[in-house]
């Protein structure tokens, strides 16, 4: 794919889950050839099972540092007691596939454009919850936008 500079669509959508807890939670499945831009994740922590319980806000896809496919890259951890909530409303971006793959780290326009065409086969990139302890539950809202250049 080329990287667009024509027509698509693009959509506001929202998210909501209710009581998830340390299993790893998708929030936004990628789709080849779409860019989500996450306007805002709300998390609101019901229970913890101690004081150092986490929450983890992290994306699940190709590192360009490494060049390394399905790597963690956390964007936010933090610590909330039960009935306190998290905002992250710093707005982010990522790509529904990742690139075809390369040797990292990233160094040439030519790898730089490969990210954006998302020329995979397609291995889906995806932004996900997870926390450190079952007994931490969380109620998670995430809106974002999404562009479809299909």
């Amino acid at each position: 794919m080329a990287v667009p500079t024509g027509s698509g669509t693009e959509v506001l959508k929202a998210h909501s889950f209710e009581d998830i807890n340390a299993l790893l939670t998708d929030l936004i499945i990628g789709v080849q050839h779409h860019t989500y831009t996450v306007l805002s994740y709300i998390s609101h922590c019901t229970s913890v099972g101690s004081a150092s319980d986490v929450g983890i806000l992290q994306i699940r896809g190709y590192d360009a540092f490494g060049g390394t496919t399905d790597q963690v890259i956390k964007i936010a951890t933090y610590n909330l007691g039960a009935l306190e909530t998290f905002v992250w409303n710093d707005r982010f971006s990522f790509f529904g596939a990742e690139p075809a793959n390369f040797t990292g780290p990233l160094s040439t326009a030519a790898e730089q454009v490969a990210i954006t065409a998302q020329g995979s086969t397609p291995v889906a990139q995806t932004l996900e919850h997870s926390a450190t302890d079952t007994a931490a539950i969380y109620d998670v809202h995430v809106t974002f936008i999404d562009q479809d250049w299909t």
